[in-house]
């Protein structure tokens, strides 16, 4: 029970923004220069998979990683994740074929499958039920500021120096934030030593019935997210930005500067009201999207989508924790996490399809994604708060 003036920022939650900022820094510090190093591998046609087969191994873990949370613990399904990521960001150099490559998209996204699930498990734990909204507001924060400090970072370091280069310190990112989670205590009460067994998923312990409404609706609001990711980068080279990362960071930035308000307004206001102004929004920034002509359009219109997605999201995984049973906290951000991952993943790969890589379908692209998030309207026809 939830204790009255119970603080939000103790020393475990701030430790978890570090650590969670560092793990987000890692894998998104390689994503702008991913369609070029493809292409020099000869697999130009192929990125579309960049995204997609990283979401799809992300999203079938999660059923895994949610039960692993909620039996064995939160902590040891975190320090998975980012040992996945210390691994695969080293091996990339290694394995540098086309087949190789896409086997490390595949296991690499094991990292984003374990590690934000439980990490979101733990903070539900540990903070008031009366400011989850924010709680859940300031850890995207904290994601987004690991983001979109990273691709700049790596593409300084990819165009300075070497790929090599910046493959390493994607690879230091996630051991920083291993480190940062040493010390950290387990917060589930009850806890079973892992077997084999608890990877064998019954019916029931594969999605979470209560999070179903709010997956749906989270994957709507992040499939142009998907689609961003893979074709904005050419999109950048062909207005003639050089530094692939500016729009990533530009997309983060505004993320950030919402997310430290939308989630305190989601508790005040309501879940529902705050997630409908947000899916219009990023509605509009589409649209800007598919109608950037300039440097400066772009990285506003990406901007502008961070900035959607900063407002609607906190509140769609703070309206998650609020439907599901205290017990299913792992479960229940594991079902939102799939929406999420399906969609990033589809969109990517719908948005390259679209793309065609021709530059004049850019607009017709981000045009689709604008008319598939304002189907999420749909689902909440029904919803009060």
């Amino acid at each position: 029970m939830e204790k009255i003036g119970q603080p939000l920022y103790t020393l475990p939650f701030l430790l978890l923004c570090i650590s969670f900022a560092f793990f987000g820094g890692s894998f998104n510090m390689i994503i702008p220069e991913l369609p070029a190093f493809l292409s020099g591998l000869g697999g130009a046609d192929y990125k579309g998979l960049i995204i997609a087969l990283f979401t799809l191994t992300a999203g079938i873990s999660r059923p895994f990683s949610g039960k692993l949370a909620d039996t064995i613990g939160r902590v040891p399904v975190i320090i998975v994740g980012a040992m996945v990521c210390i691994v695969c960001s080293l091996a990339y150099p290694i394995l540098s074929t086309i087949s190789g490559f896409f086997l490390l998209r595949l296991c690499h996204g094991f990292s984003t499958g374990f590690t934000p699930t439980a990490i979101t498990a733990y903070v539900a734990d540990i903070v008031p039920a009366h400011r989850r909204g924010e709680a859940m507001g300031i850890m995207g924060v904290s994601l987004n500021l690991g983001s979109s400090i990273s691709p700049p970072i790596g593409s300084y370091l990819a165009n300075t120096y070497s790929l090599d280069a910046m493959f390493y310190a994607s690879s230091a990112s996630a051991f920083i934030s291993l480190l940062i989670l040493t010390r950290m205590k387990e917060t589930l009460s009850t806890k079973q030593s892992f077997h084999p067994n608890l990877l064998k998923l019954k019916r029931g312990e594969v999605i979470d019935k209560d999070a179903i409404l709010p997956a749906i609706v989270c994957g709507l609001s992040y499939i142009g997210f998907g689609a961003l990711v893979t074709i904005t980068p050419d999109q950048c080279e062909f207005l003639g930005i050089s530094n692939k990362g500016l729009f990533f960071t530009s997309f983060t930035i505004c993320s950030i500067l919402s997310r430290l308000v939308a989630g305190t307004i989601s508790d005040k206001y309501g879940r529902i009201i705050v997630i409908k102004v947000a899916i219009i929004c990023l509605c509009l920034s589409h649209i800007l999207l598919g109608l950037s002509n300039s440097p400066t359009w772009l990285l506003t219109a990406t901007g502008f989508l961070g900035f959607s997605l900063g407002i609607g999201i906190p509140a769609l995984f703070a309206w998650t924790i609020d439907r599901s049973q205290e017990n299913k906290r792992g479960q229940a951000m594991a079902t939102i996490y799939i929406g999420l991952e399906v969609a990033i993943g589809s969109g990517a790969l719908l948005g390259a399809a679209l793309y065609d890589n021709n530059a004049s379908n850019f607009g017709k692209t981000f045009f689709v994604m604008a008319f598939i998030t304002s189907l999420g309207f749909l689902f909440l026809r029904k919803e009060k708060t």
